[in-house]
Order: structure tokens, then sequence, then C-alpha cells
């Protein structure tokens, strides 16, 4: 297995009503170099422009950005080139994440790389702390900027933390 450390930015709260703006992704290895980053036009013309302001980017922007086909099957492809067994979706949020980009690929490609689950950063942490209060965001040292990549590269540091330093029994 393979973990693939996912973080979208969004316009609104769910897919289909709403557009992935951005995403971004990291293989977690050690070195953290092999990375993707996707910019993707709006597939609809609602948006919630306090959400849209999150991803730093102004609406007429967005409208230049790449058609989401043609960037799923850019992340699709990069995922075969890099992953020789299979990827593991793992982010922040996932049920906010997955979802965006489960239903992108079953739209625009017809199937998920990443099969029918993922995983929940979060929940791992307060599972390997055994407290559910606690949260992970103080392992990160790459700042959380909500560049997807930037922010799929600290949630990744903090996965290898767990796993280096605070025990997290885990194949990466």
């Amino acid at each position: 297995m393979t973990y693939i450390m996912v973080d979208i930015e969004s316009d609104g709260p769910i897919p289909g009503d709403y557009s992935m703006i951005s995403f971004g992704a990291v293989i977690v290895n050690s070195s953290l170099d092999k990375t993707f980053y996707g910019k993707l036009k709006p597939i609809s013309n609602q948006y919630i422009p306090e959400a849209l302001a999150v991803s730093g980017f102004t609406r007429d922007e967005t409208l230049l950005f790449d058609e989401p086909k043609s960037v799923m099957l850019r992340f699709k492809n990069w995922l075969e080139e890099n992953v020789k067994d299979r990827p593991v979706f793992i982010s922040d949020n996932n049920g906010f994440d997955w979802m965006f980009i489960c239903w992108y690929f079953h739209h625009f490609i017809g199937s998920n790389p990443f099969g029918h689950s993922s995983q929940n950063l979060g929940s791992l942490y307060k599972g390997l702390v055994k407290d559910t209060f606690k949260n992970f965001k103080h392992l990160r040292d790459t700042k959380h900027s909500h560049n997807p990549v930037d922010d799929a590269i600290g949630n990744a540091e903090a996965l290898l933390k767990m796993k280096n330093t605070m025990g997290l029994k885990i194949k990466l």
C-alpha cells in the first residue's frame, strides 16, 4: 500500500452543486518529493464567495483553470506512474476531501483509483494518543496556507512524525 495525502479547496460544501477548485497530493515517504497539483475549472454556476476566498483565487481566475476531466486524468496517470501497489487515500478531513475526489473521479473518469475507502489523519492521531480532544496539527512543519500541495505536505509530515517519533505502526 502507498499512502497518498490529499487536500482539496472548493467553492462550496458539496460536489456537483459546487466545484473543487484545486487539490494537491503527495506520496507519503521520507522525502515527500512526489507531488501533484491540479486547478479545475468550475462545473457549476453556484459558488459561495467566502468558500472560494479560502482558495486564494477569484471566480474569474478559476474560469481559466483546466477542464476537470483532463485534471482528473492527469491525476489518475500520476497515480499509475508513481504507485506500484494499492494507493491509499488519506487526508486531514477525509469526509470533505474524499467526497470531492471520489465524486470527480467517478463523474469524469468513470472509476476511482483509490477504490471505495479513505482514511482520516485526525482520527488516526486521536486513536494513537487515546484522546478524542487532541489534534495533530502541531506536528506539521509546513505552514497550513490553503495551498493544497503545502497543506498535503504538512499533513504528511505529521503522519511521518506519528510513525517515527510516536510509534505508529504503519508501512510507508
